[in-house]
């Protein structure tokens, strides 16, 4: 409804501009550049906010506690999996595996004593010196003898792998991150020494409403190369447009109830290092859009949150007319709902009234001279017809 006050309104002041002093004042000689509309198939960038992360982003944590005793790395760093990071003084843990083995041997000589006894308490049953009771007393007690050894095995194992983790390597290949704590700090179990990340690639997460999504997949399931899910384009945080382009892997199972989108991941080669986990972006998608007309933006104009046009009918009066501009493309507005060969005014739209009469002066829409053409034009030629 408000479309139609806004129109009545230009209609009205139409009507009172173009009286002077109660004399109708014509407009007929009025030379104005004009272009006519055909459908099109284009491509549209559509942008969507992207979150970069590293391929692999790794916590490097401490298993046991205790003093930092070296740091082998520098904040920044490459390493390659297996790299010494961190040492903690081991003192205390190797003394454990020492006691640890001789738990162990001490075990072993229990158990061979008992399968000893075992051995001579047979012969002797068998001679009928000692009852049969007591040889499955001590066949008991070397099954005991046998579990000893092995829980003294598992400890000295346990007691072998804490010692073994107060040094601490690279678990991947990438980049070291910050290191809070430094040589002498005590650290405990779990506690965050650094972070590693590889990023030889990188994620990319962005997210689609469902809108967006539903037209995304049916390209796919359609076949259309247009959608342009495997050359998916990153514009970096300083507006440049990043040289590699990436391939969308996977999109997410399910919407997010409270923001109604979905989430897209799309994998990016970074054999340059450029990208760290953890910068922004906004990933470019190529849009495939169908029986489409582009209007300049200059042959427009917006009152309140409406778009207008000067049409021209085939008596050549300009006739304003709402759209709605589904995106922005290259200085023009994509619009639908347009006859082929509709006629507009591509230029001096600020001259126009409704219900004006004009001189239509033919021109491709990329002349940006045309303006300037018909001006001159009219000082040559007037001739108003009443």
């Amino acid at each position: 409804m408000s479309g139609v006050i806004i129109l009545s309104c230009l209609a009205a002041v139409s009507a009172t501009g173009c009286r002077e002093g109660g004399t109708i004042v014509s407009s007929e000689d009025r030379n104005i550049p004009v272009m006519k509309l055909y459908p099109e198939t284009i491509e549209v960038p559509r942008s969507f906010v992207a979150d970069i992360q590293a391929i692999q982003f790794v916590e490097v944590k401490s298993k046991v506690g205790g003093f930092i005793k070296e740091i082998h790395v520098d904040e920044g760093q490459k390493v390659s999996k297996g790299d010494v990071l961190f040492k903690l003084d081991a003192i205390e843990y190797y003394e454990a595996v020492r006691e640890a083995e001789a738990a162990l041997k001490q075990a072993e000589a229990e158990y061979q004593m008992t399968a000893y006894d075992v051995d001579r308490i047979s012969r002797l049953v068998e001679k009928e010196i000692l009852a049969e009771v007591r040889l499955k007393q001590a066949q008991a007690e070397l099954a005991v003898a046998e579990l000893e050894v092995e829980q003294a095995k598992v400890k000295m194992q346990r007691a072998r792998l804490d010692y073994n983790y107060t040094t601490i390597t690279a678990p991947i290949d990438g980049f070291v991150d910050r290191i809070p704590y430094k040589v002498g700090s005590l650290v405990d179990t779990e506690t965050l020494l650094t972070n590693i990340s590889n990023v030889a690639e990188v994620f990319a997460y962005f997210k689609m409403n469902e809108t967006e999504y539903l037209k995304f997949r049916r390209a796919i399931i359609r076949g259309e190369e247009d959608s342009r899910a495997d050359t998916v384009q990153l514009v970096l945080a300083d507006g440049t447009l990043y040289e590699h382009a990436g391939v969308v892997e996977t999109v997410e199972g399910d919407f997010e109830r409270q923001t109604g989108s979905i989430a897209f991941r799309a994998r990016f080669p970074n054999p340059e290092g450029l990208l760290k986990h953890g910068v922004s972006g906004k990933i470019n998608m190529m849009t495939k859009m169908d029986d489409v007309y582009l209007i300049p933006q200059q042959a427009t104009f917006e009152i309140q949150e409406f778009t207008y046009v000067y049409t021209i009918d085939d008596k050549d009066i300009a006739k304003i007319r709402s759209f709605e501009p589904l995106a922005r493309f290259n200085g023009y507005y994509v619009a639908e709902n347009f006859e082929p060969g509709t006629e507009i005014a591509y230029s001096g739209i600020q001259r126009l009234k409704d219900g004006m009469k004009i001189k239509p002066v033919e021109t491709s829409g990329t002349d940006s001279e045309g303006e300037e053409s018909a001006d001159s034009g009219k000082d040559k030629e007037s001739n108003p017809e009443e």
